[in-house]
């Protein structure tokens, strides 16, 4: 019987993707991170849109941030969201398309 190479996966891979996944499990990050694929957004669009709290949004933007998945940027008085993650966004975008096929 032959022995078989197996490569394994670094502790701080598996972190970061157990991280990934854990953002993409929630519902609400899920439609925040969909609408901010196809457009750039502040807060009040997006509470306006998916038709949710305010305070809820800016939580889930919050950690979105520290995820590194959605940076901002400063108009005037006005924070503007956008993705920061493409693989991520993809990632998504895939898991979609996949479960409006099954």
């Amino acid at each position: 019987m032959e022995a078989h190479e197996h490569s394994f996966l670094k502790p701080e891979t598996v972190d970061d993707v157990s991280r990934i996944f854990k953002a993409l499990s929630d519902p609400t990050r899920i439609r925040i991170l969909y609408m901010l694929s196809q457009e750039e957004c502040p807060v009040s669009h997006i509470t306006e849109v998916l038709d949710i709290s305010q305070s809820a949004v800016s939580h889930q933007l919050s950690l979105l941030r520290t995820m590194k998945l959605v940076k901002n940027r400063r108009e005037g008085t006005t924070i503007i969201y956008s993705c920061d993650d493409d693989h991520v966004i993809s990632l998504l975008k895939q898991a979609i398309r996949h479960a409006e096929h099954c």
